[in-house]
């Protein structure tokens, strides 16, 4: 009964937790018992099951209780596999979400190597918007768990494609992360590449898109500050935050903290 394989997929996070608290009494158990289980039920006929498993996997990430080696060898392929070109489309839009929201937990170097490329091509997909729409909303969190090098080389172009997509929607996605995407990149890639993008975006011809355009505008423009002057960064959860300087924080001693913080699609930015 699938009701059941559901249930059962939200309590292998808690006996994960025991069993890595309990590790020198089941060294493997983990691995051995559990682990299986939820690859399996990534591929399951019901998308309920399917749910319960994606949610699962995403929380075992978070804690921590996945060994590097069970990622590479076990998850990743899987995941290849679901958003293959001739995967069933479900599974694949399924499947891209979980990439974009597994990559900020993995190291750079297994974002890298193993789901980079396919996200670049899925960046491109013909067949489902749905599959881009993901990848441009997440464009950011991408950029960000891969670096500065890997971004400037392999996905600014593709970013470029996203935003003269003819859905609107993908413009759209690709102006409320734009702030992001620019904080990866080197001043002189975000000064002649990704200026003139933003200022199409500015202008599009959609009056959804000129409006996210225009609510990033600031946080974009942020992104060309000194930090360490201007006391603007971002922190680990993509928000632009402004650090007060130390003569605002002396003279507002008694006064509740000026700390701001704004997001890219922020309404008031």
């Amino acid at each position: 009964e699938p009701t059941v394989r559901t249930e059962l997929m939200e309590q292998i996070p808690p006996i994960a937790i025991f069993l890595q608290e309990s590790r020198p009494k089941f060294p493997t158990a983990f691995f051995e018992y559990l682990m299986p289980i939820v690859v399996r039920y990534l591929t399951d006929v019901n998308n309920q099951v399917r749910k319960a498993g994606q949610e699962a996997l995403l929380i075992l990430l978070e804690q921590d209780l996945i060994a590097q080696s069970d990622i590479e060898n076990k998850v990743c392929p899987i995941l290849l596999d679901l958003t293959a070109p001739d995967s069933d489309d479900e599974y694949k839009v399924e499947a891209v979400n979980i990439i974009c929201k597994m990559a900020s937990m993995l190291s750079r170097t297994t974002v890298e190597h193993m789901l980079l490329p396919r996200f670049c091509e899925l960046c491109s997909d013909g067949k489902l918007f749905q599959v881009r729409k993901i990848c441009a909303a997440n464009f950011g969190d991408i950029c960000n768990a891969v670096g500065q090098e890997a971004t400037e080389r392999l996905l600014i172009p593709k970013f470029f494609e996203l935003c003269s997509d003819s859905v609107w929607g993908m413009r759209k996605a690709c102006a409320e992360c734009f702030m992001a995407v620019s904080y990866t990149t080197s001043p002189e890639v975000r000064r002649s590449k990704l200026s003139p993008l933003f200022i199409s975006l500015i202008s599009d011809t959609c009056r959804w898109v000129r409006q996210a355009a225009f609510q990033s505008l600031g946080p974009f423009i942020s992104t060309f500050a000194n930090p360490s002057s201007a006391g603007l960064y971002i922190r680990e959860d993509g928000t632009l935050s402004i650090r007060p300087s130390t003569e605002d924080v002396n003279s507002n001693s008694c006064q509740p903290s000026n700390n701001i913080t704004l997001t890219s699609s922020s309404t008031n930015a």
